[in-house]
């Protein structure tokens, strides 16, 4: 069955719109967001839906000014279509488990870096869907179209369907959303601050 991302805008009214001062009721559209957070994995597949329960927990918690400045968009497995070739100016955090690390061990590694650290780590997500292959050489024939950005992710134990999350993901969870929410303020320029709401 073909994987569909699903795009969810934070705060819908506030991103396209705002009122003109001074009691004026003219609409302006605002600036896209400038950080796409792309959530990886599945829930039913054990530590593959680690991202996943990460994010669902850290959202309420950050601060509004930095939801303003973020998409959020949820893939089973990314495509290489999801962020080559992102516009200029905007940059992509993707929070996947991840291959190459200890279970429990948290990594941010730069987009642009993925494709040429050989054994690595890596997105569990590029593993399964071949992508891998596909930045190694959008990174060698065509830099340029690799997006900024950051891939946050945490080593996993088990992936077998109908598990939950191993220990060794549960007690780093706390890491994994601190890296994530610290990644999020520093590309979106927003200092981290007192939580939305």
């Amino acid at each position: 069955m073909e994987r569909m991302a699903s795009a969810v805008r934070i705060d819908m009214d506030a991103l396209h719109t705002a009122i003109q001062p001074l009691g004026g009721n003219r609409m302006h559209p605002l600036p896209p967001p400038s950080v796409r957070l792309f959530v990886c994995g599945t829930a039913d597949r054990g530590d593959d839906g680690a991202a996943l329960s990460a994010v669902a927990t850290l959202l309420p918690s950050l601060p509004s000014a930095l939801l303003e400045h973020l998409e959020v968009r949820r893939c089973g497995h990314l495509r290489a279509e999801d962020i080559l070739g992102m516009p200029s100016g905007e940059f992509a955090v993707v929070v996947d488990a991840a291959i190459g690390v200890p279970p429990g061990h948290v990594v941010a590694v730069p987009i642009r870096t993925l494709g040429d650290i050989a054994g690595g780590p890596m997105p569990r997500s590029f593993q399964e869907s071949g992508l891998e292959a596909v930045f190694a050489a959008a990174h060698a024939e065509t830099p340029d179209a690799m997006p900024e950005g950051v891939f946050v992710g945490i080593g996993g134990r088990r992936f077998g369907y109908g598990r939950p999350l191993s220990r060794s993901v549960r007690l780093a969870m706390s890491s994994f959303q601190e890296v994530i929410a610290t990644e999020l303020a520093r590309l979106a320029n927003v200092p981290e601050g007192p939580a939305a709401g």
